[in-house]
């Protein structure tokens, strides 16, 4: 029976990557930061055959410890500080979290592995808030990234950190550069789930509007249960390596709002959308596309639920639990 740590577990790519690996037969461990991390109940009760061990990816001697407990075949580095909007009010944080941390599970991997490098393979949870201000259009795994939020350039740290073990120490690193993923599981201070919520609670009589940043920005949405599986498949490779993970399909805030609002049978959703520019990014990314033939080609990977699918079941599953909340 495999193995697998995963850091980041309370969040959406976390949980489905528990049940696919779980689904293969693989022991799983989960890393969760503090005593009262308000998801670990979320956790237990999802996914009760995940063990959970406490460790701190700023921590190297715990997250020692924690590959000690484990003794994992394979890691996949989730954890982070995800919101891209509050990189810039902590951005200290996040590149102590989202980037150092990179490094600190890096140097505690090769540190537990010894001379028998190989005998773990690492993941890295990469993004593509790190091309930024594209300089190319759709972006590959050779794109040169100019990340424009805080958040962005933390990854793009450990990114680089990633790929400087694989080249330094021989040690099978990958990193999945994903585009953006989505899910029921999407926290709420996202804008896809921000907007899903918001149309069922409208739907309901529950709310009377969203409001919101930059409706023209384009982005590249797939669903987080199909992304996942590309991350397993990386590290079934001979190598370690680097796949942009994505659909190829840019789409629009205001086409997320056209399909969301469709799901609920509201055509006109211009009276219930207002924007307010406090929610408008400091250094705005306005297209992110990935090109993902590496990953079809090398992995064997295709995502297989499609922009509207996504939109409708984000948006059905805020119907029920809204009215689960009302009654």
């Amino acid at each position: 029976m495999p193995t697998a740590l995963i850091t980041g577990i309370t969040g959406q790519d976390g949980l489905y990557l528990a049940e696919l690996l779980l689904s293969k037969k693989y022991e799983v461990y989960g890393l969760i930061r503090g005593q009262n991390n308000p998801k670990l109940d979320l956790v237990r009760n999802t996914l009760p055959e995940v063990k959970l061990i406490t460790g701190d990816l700023t921590d190297v001697a715990s997250l020692v410890r924690v590959l000690e407990i484990s003794n994992p075949d394979e890691i996949y580095n989730l954890g982070a500080i995800s919101f891209v909007a509050y990189s810039w009010e902590n951005a200290s944080l996040t590149s102590d979290v989202t980037g150092k941390g990179v490094l600190n599970i890096l140097e505690a991997t090769r540190l537990f592995a010894g001379d028998d490098i190989e005998k773990v393979r690492f993941y890295q949870a990469s993004s593509s808030e790190m091309f930024g201000k594209v300089q190319a259009v759709p972006q590959t795994e050779s794109t040169l990234l100019w990340p424009r939020s805080p958040y962005g350039v933390a990854k793009t740290f450990g990114h680089y950190m990633t790929i400087n073990y694989r080249e330094s120490y021989g040690m099978h690193a990958s990193s999945g550069i994903l585009f953006n993923h989505e899910s029921p599981r999407r926290g709420p201070e996202f804008v896809t789930r921000k907007i899903s919520q918001s149309v069922a609670r409208i739907h309901l009589g529950l709310q009377s509007e969203i409001i919101l940043g930059n409706l023209d920005a384009k982005r590249d949405w797939g669903f987080a249960g199909d992304y996942v599986d590309a991350m397993w498949r990386m590290l079934q490779q001979p190598q370690g390596d680097d796949y942009v993970v994505s659909t190829g399909e840019a789409h629009s805030i205001k086409e997320f709002l056209n399909e969301a609002f469709a799901v609920v049978g509201i055509s006109d959703w211009s009276k219930y959308v207002k924007q307010d520019s406090k929610f408008m990014r400091p250094a705005e990314v306005d297209l992110l596309i990935g090109n993902a033939t590496k990953a079809k080609e090398v992995l064997g990977w295709e995502p297989k639920v499609s922009f509207s699918e996504l939109v409708q079941m984000m948006v059905e599953s805020d119907v029920a639990q809204q009215q689960d909340l009302k009654t």
